[in-house]
């Protein structure tokens, strides 16, 4: 932990009593903003608890932090260096803190990234399973697999329980899956991880997720537009909406179909698409209204 006016800095254990003392050391601080860093999901449990302190706390993408240090010329990289960055970029950058999901979303993220892991260990099984020849090893494989099914199973059952228990969720999808293309995951992850969709305009979701492209000019120059950053879990189950969309939803299919006449190639077509079916549905959500129903003019 460091102070970027004072260039204080100390070490706590990460454990419930580090926990206390990091809410204890802070409050009496009174900071005006704290910044961590995402960790993979390990940054919870802290702004969990500095969140119900009522602290001002942001967490921030690592990359915009390590181009920010490199920016200031610290190459060098140690916890002491990272902590001191961190209370620099807070400073300099002030990011934005938005509201800590409350725990109905945080459980339904928590089992999004459970599903994810088990669909990613039966792919990575069943590819074992054709690579290996010794009847006792493809035995176990064959075993775990059935066991992975079963957990791919119970953790969807799961997912579907949850959005079931939330009213508000249950319009929220019953919405969202009127749109041909969109399924229960995608459903589920949009609701799990774009709290804000139907709150902002598209130009601003699009960019949010990671779908708006971005210019590369200089002088004359007209470079290659392109996507980057944004939420990359919601970026992919997109994709996937997408792909199915363009074969069976008749207003995305026939937006594939002219930009590819146009001379596009298939893959910008394809994220154009990911971005149009984003700007529907954020329409949708927005209006309340189904996708039969929609009288909605997107661009």
């Amino acid at each position: 932990m460091a102070v970027h006016a004072t260039r204080e800095h100390w070490r706590v254990a990460y454990d419930t009593v580090g926990g206390k003392q990091v809410v204890t050391q802070l409050l009496a601080l009174a900071p005006t903003l704290i910044v961590l860093e995402a960790t993979g999901g390990l940054e919870t449990r802290v702004v969990s608890a500095l969140a119900a302190a009522q602290l001002p706390v942001v967490v921030v993408n690592p990359r915009q932090v390590r181009a920010f240090a490199q920016a200031a010329g610290i190459l060098a990289k140690t916890d002491r260096l990272d902590a001191h960055v961190l209370a620099h970029f807070a400073a300099a950058m002030r990011p934005t803190p938005r509201p800590l999901p409350d725990a109905a979303t945080q459980q339904l993220s928590a089992v999004l990234t459970r599903r994810q892991q088990v669909v990613d260990m039966l792919t990575a099984e069943k590819n074992r399973l054709l690579q290996q020849t010794e009847s006792a090893l493809r035995k176990r494989l064959r075993a775990h697999i059935t066991w992975l099914t079963q957990e791919l199973g119970r953790t969807e059952k799961e997912l579907t329980q949850l959005i079931q228990q939330s009213p508000a969720w249950r319009v929220q999808d019953d919405l969202l899956q009127s749109a041909k293309g969109v399924g229960p995951v995608v459903s589920q992850t949009l609701l799990a991880e774009v709290p804000e969709l139907g709150r902002l305009n598209r130009k601003q979701v699009a960019a949010l997720i990671g779908v708006a492209p971005l210019n590369h000019d200089s002088g004359s120059h007209r470079g290659k537009r392109c996507i980057w950053g944004g939420r990359a879990r919601v970026r992919a189950v997109l994709y996937m909406g997408a792909l199915a969309a363009v074969k069976w939803n008749p207003v995305i299919k026939a937006f594939y179909e002219r930009l590819l006449a146009a001379g596009k190639h298939k893959k910008v077509a394809l994220t154009a698409c990911m971005r149009k079916l984003l700007t529907i549905l954020n329409a949708m959500i927005q209006h309340q209204t189904k996708w039969h129903d929609l009288s909605i003019t997107t661009h």
